[in-house]
């Protein structure tokens, strides 16, 4: 019988053109290599003890312990193959991975890979200052200095809007090292709007823009911190500023304190300007995506690209909000204790935009345009004002426009 079961086996084993039909389990099963040594091995001993021992026979002990360790390896023949390992039929096909597995695990990958960008890269714990400059590279250069003092700053953005003239990164890196790096972006055309691209060197969830004259103490930049990370999805920031419905639904563009025509209404506001205001990186993308006649009013008045930017944010949480939510403001304002505007220091003599007599007759434009654009009016008015120390009747911030 021995003799019988072993040419049987080596038959169905090694002639592939005849396979045994008494032996199929070894041919379909994953492990069936496994049961093909573990034979070898058992007709070799087999064989060495009938020619050294020919009058030795297996006692039943012996067949009990041939059984156990057929039993053990039969059952590792059932064992499903590996992760990246298919059963073969045949020991001359080649491996090959399952196109579909592969497929879900590059799938997988590439979410793990968005989610590490926003965990990760962008990080919720620091933050990225934009600088737009015109002009006053005396100024910027003593700005760079002061904001290098604020924790959890990752780097300083200046968009360069210096046309043609050399930035000072030379005269910058020539008195280092610094503790916060600082990437100068020359621009092509001066505009107002330079400062709103999607830059690629900015790697945090947090963005903090502030002008070229402005000089926020180092304590209240940190405390707006503090305040953002509870209202990421809004504008927080120490500028507000209010719309205006006049007779007819006209709009008016008006300071903190103006008073509504028709139910007074002072100390609100509608909007956060972004002079002096933290916002998320992706916003940035937001204005990038309004409709081009947006674009073209910012570009006509050299202005409003902050309106344009409240806009933009109040769309975004009202399509993000449940319907019965009611309006929500597109920022938070801050109430500074230190927040100072250098621009009598420049050696220019260089005036901003709003010192022009059309400035706050622009504005007014934008928002007219912007509404018209949008078929409504998304700003939202709001009184909400946060202080470290108590809650004054209206801030210090009449020096701009």
């Amino acid at each position: 019988m021995w003799d019988t079961f072993s040419q049987q086996y080596f038959t169905s084993t090694y002639d592939k053109e005849k396979p045994n039909p008494r032996l199929p389990c070894l041919k379909r099963s994953p492990g069936w290599r496994s049961l093909h040594v573990f034979w070898e091995l058992l007709l070799i001993m087999r064989i060495k003890l009938a020619r050294s021992c020919p009058m030795v026979r297996l006692t039943p002990l012996l067949w009990a312990f041939l059984l156990i360790l057929l039993v053990g390896a039969a059952l590792t023949s059932l064992m499903p193959a590996g992760e990246h390992q298919r059963p073969d039929d045949d020991e001359d096909e080649p491996q090959e991975l399952d196109k579909l597995d592969v497929l879900r695990r590059e799938s997988f990958h590439r979410e793990i890979h968005e989610e590490e960008r926003e965990t990760d890269e962008l990080t919720e714990e620091q933050f990225t200052i934009i600088i737009q400059t015109y002009n006053r590279t005396d100024i910027l250069l003593k700005l760079l200095n002061h904001y290098q003092a604020a924790p959890h700053l990752q780097r300083i953005v200046v968009v360069w809007n210096n046309i043609g003239e050399r930035t000072p990164q030379w005269l910058w890196d020539s008195y280092g090292p610094h503790a916060v790096p600082v990437v100068f972006k020359e621009q092509t055309v001066n505009r107002m709007r330079n400062r709103l691209q999607v830059f690629p060197e900015i790697e945090t969830d947090a963005v903090f823009m502030v002008d070229d004259d402005t000089l926020i103490s180092i304590p209240d930049l940190s405390f707006a911190f503090s305040i953002w990370k509870q209202f990421r999805e809004k504008i927080v920031g120490f500028v507000p500023r209010k719309h205006v419905s006049g007779p007819g639904g006209v709009l008016t563009y008006g300071s903190f304190e103006t008073q509504n025509p028709e139910n007074g209404g002072g100390d609100r506001y509608s909007m956060v300007l972004i002079g002096a205001a933290f916002f998320r990186y992706r916003h940035l993308q937001l204005f990038q995506d309004q409709p081009a006649e947006v674009h073209a009013i910012v570009d006509f008045t050299q202005n409003c690209d902050d309106i344009a930017m409240n806009f933009a944010v109040a769309l975004d949480l009202k399509k993000r909000s449940p319907l019965e939510t009611p309006c929500q403001t597109s920022g938070i304002f801050v109430k500074p204790v230190d927040f100072r505007n250098l621009e009598s220091q420049a050696r220019s003599g260089y005036q901003g935009m709003w010192h022009r007599p059309e400035h706050l007759l622009q504005r007014s434009f934008c928002l007219n345009k912007l509404a018209q654009i949008y078929g409504g009016m998304p700003l939202c008015y709001s009184n909400v004002m946060v202080s470290q120390f108590g809650f004054p009747n209206y801030a210090n911030h009449k020096q701009r426009g």
